[in-house]
C-alpha cells in the first residue's frame, strides 16, 4: 500500500442543509408538498412537463438565498491540501460545493443548473427559469429540455469512475447522507471491503452507521472541520505505511 493514502468522500443533503438549503424529501415522503412520482420520475415528466420544470425552477431559484458553509470549505481545504488520490461524490444536486471551491467532484445525481436534452442528449449549463417551450442551446429544438437531474428508476451519474476509486481507496468518509438512497448507501460496503477506513459525520446515526469503522456525530460545520484538521496532519499517512 502507498505510504500517502486515497481518498473518496461521500456528501449527501446533511451538509447543503446547514447552509439553509431544505431537503427535497419531507413528511410522508412528499418533496416540498409533491409526490416524488409526479416531480422526480420520467413518467412524472411525460404526464406532467409544466409541473415538473415549475419545481425545479423553484428548487434553482432558492440558490441564490444560500452560502457555503464550513463544512464545504473544510472539504475543500481537503482536497487542496491532500498529495494523492481525492475524489469528491456528492448526492446533492446544488453547486455549494463549486462555490466554496470543490473540483475533484462528481454530481452523482445531476446538478440544477444544467439542463438535459432528450433529442439531442446533450447536457448544458442553465441559468434560470424552464419550461416546455424552452430551446436546447445545443440543438435548438424547442420543448425538448428537462432538468439534468437522476430521477428515481434511472442510473447515477460516474457509477464505472466512482466505484473505481472505492476500490483503491484507503479512506471513506459519507458526510450528511442518510444510508437509505442506494447506490450510495453501499458505498461503504465496498470501502470495507478494499480494507479502507471508513467515517461516518453526520448529525445522529444512519441506517448504514453500523457499517462504518468511525462515527463523528454532531453538526456537520463542526465535526467536519475538526476531522479534517485530523486527517491533514502528516502523521495519519503512516498509519498506512507498508
Amino acid at each position: 500500500m502507498s505510504s500517502h493514502p486515497s481518498l473518496v468522500i461521500l456528501t449527501g443533503a446533511g451538509i447543503s442543509a446547514e447552509s439553509g438549503l431544505a431537503t427535497f424529501r419531507g413528511a410522508e415522503g412528499l418533496w416540498e408538498g409533491h409526490r416524488v412520482q409526479d416531480v422526480a420520475t420520467p413518467e412524472g415528466f411525460e404526464h406532467n412537463p409544466g409541473l415538473v420544470h415549475r419545481f425545479y425552477n423553484q428548487r434553482r431559484a432558492a440558490l441564490s438565498a444560500v452560502q457555503p458553509n464550513a463544512g464545504h470549505e473544510a472539504l475543500v481545504r481537503l482536497e487542496k491540501s491532500w498529495p494523492v488520490e481525492f475524489l469528491l461524490i456528492t448526492q446533492n444536486v446544488d453547486d455549494l460545493h463549486e462555490r466554496a471551491g470543490s473540483r475533484k467532484l462528481r454530481h452523482m445525481h445531476g446538478e440544477l443548473l444544467r439542463t438535459l436534452c432528450i433529442a439531442c442528449g446533450e447536457s448544458s449549463p442553465w441559468q434560470g427559469g424552464m419550461g416546455p417551450d424552452s430551446f436546447c442551446p445545443q440543438c435548438m429544438k424547442k420543448g425538448k429540455l428537462r432538468p439534468d437531474i437522476v430521477w428515481f428508476g434511472e442510473m447515477p451519474y460516474f457509477m464505472d469512475e466512482i466505484f473505481a476509486a472505492l476500490n483503491r481507496c484507503d479512506i471513506f468518509i459519507a458526510v450528511g447522507t442518510s444510508g437509505h438512497v442506494y447506490p450510495a448507501a453501499g458505498f461503504v460496503r465496498t470501502a470495507n471491503a478494499r480494507g479502507a477506513r471508513t467515517i461516518e459525520v453526520n448529525l445522529a446515526d444512519t441506517a448504514a452507521s453500523e457499517s462504518f469503522d468511525e462515527r463523528r456525530t454532531g453538526p456537520v460545520t463542526q465535526v467536519l472541520p475538526a476531522l479534517v484538521n485530523e486527517l491533514l496532519p502528516r502523521r495519519i499517512w503512516s498509519r498506512f505505511s507498508d
